[in-house]
């Protein structure tokens, strides 16, 4: 198994799914609830996205085969709107698009948490890439668990919302944002140019 590769599926997918970016918003879906609720709630959101990019993980390719989709052609198509994302990170709007989904509701477990702020087109697009970058069924599992690691960090996160908001405040959450959209930038470039390169183009 590939570690370098691990690693970097990793930062990938901790920059996309943005469990940093995703705590305050948390704090605030969950406002006036007790601890209890607040974990049942996070442990909720986490296993349904967990699911969704589990299923995605195995059968994401099958489905892109079915519709006519060649892997370098979604691989292009991911790494542009991976570098949206990045974009929208950099300049705050994807900050201010997650808060204008996140109208409060009795129950957030399902939307918006696990869909779309959790398991979004974004994470979804991710999974799909970095799993048909594995040939081998052990590099799949490997992508899984490298989603199931970050998942835990954001479920860790959610237990200690209230913490790590007056951690880092505003200020900080925006720095560590957007220090992560410039990663994830340089990493959206690089599934572009592993398309290109996929249909014959060298560089």
């Amino acid at each position: 198994m590939n570690y370098a590769l691990l690693v970097t599926e990793f930062v990938t997918l901790f920059v996309i799914i943005d469990p940093i970016g995703l705590t305050p918003l948390f704090a605030a879906l969950t406002q006036g609830m007790d601890a209890a609720q607040r974990r049942a709630i996070a442990i909720r959101a986490c296993l349904i996205a967990a699911l969704l990019l589990a299923l995605f993980t195995f059968l994401g390719e099958a489905v892109l085969g079915f519709v006519g989709i060649s892997m370098p052609a979604f691989r292009i198509a991911g790494g542009i709107l991976l570098f949206l994302t990045a974009l929208e990170m950099l300049f705050e709007k994807r900050t201010k698009r997650r808060e204008d989904q996140a109208d409060e509701r009795p129950d957030p477990s399902v939307f918006p948490l696990a869909i779309p702020l959790i398991a979004g087109p974004g994470s979804i697009a991710t999974v799909i890439l970095l799993a048909g970058e594995h040939s081998a069924m052990m590099g799949r599992l490997g992508t899984l668990l490298v989603t199931l690691g970050v998942l835990a960090i954001m479920l860790v996160m959610f237990m200690g919302a209230g913490l790590l908001q007056r951690a880092l405040g505003k200020t900080g959450i925006n720095v560590v944002t957007r220090l992560l959209g410039m990663l994830l930038a340089a990493l959206s470039v690089q599934f572009v140019l592993d398309g290109l390169r996929a249909f014959g183009f060298s560089g």
